[in-house]
């Protein structure tokens, strides 16, 4: 383990447990598109490939609303899908647009995607149902809370009582 310093206030962290057991569960997931001969998928990249099946070829700012991201996180995100060869760019309604669309590959897979984000749903549900306080219920409690007091807002009232 690195050496602590009692000045970095990196050394404490209520967060990092949920992005570690959020990398964790996502390493499994990819392990299962491993297992399953689906070579060079994010699982990060899911919803954004089921949902071009879905729907069709979207815009990025489309997509983007869609998904609930951000034009500029989407764009990166196409991007890699591009890189990855799960994505392709097409002329759209109007010369002036590009709309994105799955690739033979993507569309070749896409069924065993969706399977997956079904067994995966049911597997988290399982898990909830085990656990005293399922995150579901966390999360929607935190996002009452901060319709209460922002974050931005408890922030800026913890740094004001900060002497440095």
């Amino acid at each position: 383990m690195a050496d602590t310093h009692p000045s970095d206030p990196t050394q404490r962290s209520l967060w990092r447990p949920l992005r570690l057991l959020q990398a964790s569960m996502d390493a499994d997931i990819a392990r299962i598109y491993s297992e399953q001969q689906i070579d060079g998928l994010k699982p990060s990249f899911v919803m954004e490939l089921l949902r071009l099946h879905a729907c069709g070829p979207m815009t990025i700012a489309e997509l983007a609303e869609s998904v609930q991201r951000t034009h500029s996180a989407l764009s990166q995100k196409v991007a890699a899908m591009r890189r990855a060869g799960w994505v392709r760019t097409v002329v759209g309604d109007d010369a002036r647009t590009r709309k994105v669309t799955l690739t033979d590959e993507a569309r070749r897979v896409v069924g065993r995607l969706a399977a997956e984000w079904r067994a995966t749903e049911a597997a988290l549900a399982d898990l909830e149902a085990e656990i005293p306080y399922p995150l579901s219920q966390v999360v929607t409690d935190i996002e009452r809370a901060l319709e209460r007091k922002s974050l931005h807002d408890r922030i800026a009232e913890k740094l004001a009582e900060d002497p440095a």
